[in-house]
């Protein structure tokens, strides 16, 4: 039963980690489209807080949507693996958002593609923040449910 419980609270751990990394991915495209525009922020904090509150979870619910397939066999990879170390979860993340570009090229409309090597540049790095930050909140733990399968050593009879 505690072998199943560990499963569990791993999942969920993955979950929230997932949730996690999709919440950075959408600030670094905020942040990034905020200073391209050149909006002056300083100037008004009022009136830029409410809806970054608002947009910020909401793309996030768009950026975990489009990556769930790429970054699930990313995620199991690394529990498989036992890879703990930063760049790893990092170069998966940009991996994510590379397909997740080819996605869009291949199924997007025309007016609706990501085209140019600012906005590429800008989803690719918005997927290497996504994987830093799941690496931060439950990377570092990947695959130390696997200490708990290996098998034991078999004991004599009588012991």
């Amino acid at each position: 039963m505690s072998r199943v419980l560990d499963y569990l609270l791993r999942c969920v751990a993955i979950l929230f980690g997932y949730a996690a990394a999709s919440l950075a991915a959408s600030a670094f495209l905020h942040l990034i489209v905020v200073a391209h525009f050149e909006t002056g922020l300083e100037n008004q904090p009022a009136l830029t807080t409410a809806p970054f509150l608002f947009s910020i979870p909401f793309v996030a619910l768009f950026v975990a949507y489009f990556a769930f397939l790429p970054a699930a066999v990313t995620i199991l990879i690394s529990e498989v693996l036992a890879r703990r170390d930063w760049l790893f979860h990092a170069l998966g993340g940009g991996i994510v958002a590379a397909i997740v570009l080819g996605f869009l090229h291949e199924a997007a409309d025309p007016g609706f593609e990501v085209a140019g090597a600012m906005p590429m540049l800008t989803v690719l790095g918005s997927g290497i923040v996504g994987g830093f930050v799941y690496w931060l909140c439950v990377g570092r733990g990947a695959g130390a449910w696997q200490a708990s399968v290996a098998p034991r050593e078999p004991t004599a009879p009588g012991r």
